[in-house]
């Protein structure tokens, strides 16, 4: 099955896809838990090999409540990106309201050393009405 990439960002040739899917074999509704799965594919097109550094995540639920959530890398990795590759990762989110937002960015190294924020885009998290 192919992944359809719902949200992109491009930033300074670096392109981050997300496609997002509701979990509902994961999900306790009954006990107020939605369980998102999201795949991301972060594609490197400059002239640079860039190293995933750091990530920041706002995550944001129905209630207005707000999660910050950074640390290193994604998954336990920091992949490397050589020029015209790109890296794939699968992770996921619970909440406890049925619809949500995640939306952030990631700190890249440039083999020169200098760093920048490629943004991730804002996506909304929605269980479908049936699964409320």
């Amino acid at each position: 099955m192919k992944e359809l990439f719902q949200h992109s960002a491009i930033t300074d040739g670096l392109t981050v896809r997300v496609a997002v899917n509701f979990l509902p074999e994961q999900s306790r509704i009954e006990a107020g838990k939605w369980f998102w799965v999201y795949h991301i594919r972060i594609e490197n097109e400059t002239d640079h090999t860039l190293q995933l550094m750091t990530r920041h995540w706002r995550i944001t639920d129905a209630n207005g409540k707000v999660d910050v959530v950074e640390g290193e890398g994604v998954v336990g990795e920091q992949p490397l990106l050589e020029p015209g590759r790109s890296h794939d990762y699968v992770s996921g989110c619970p909440l406890s309201t049925p619809q949500g937002s995640m939306e952030g960015y990631y700190t890249f190294r440039r083999d020169d050393g200098t760093e920048f924020r490629a943004s991730i885009p804002f996506f909304p998290l929605a269980a479908p009405a049936t699964a409320g």
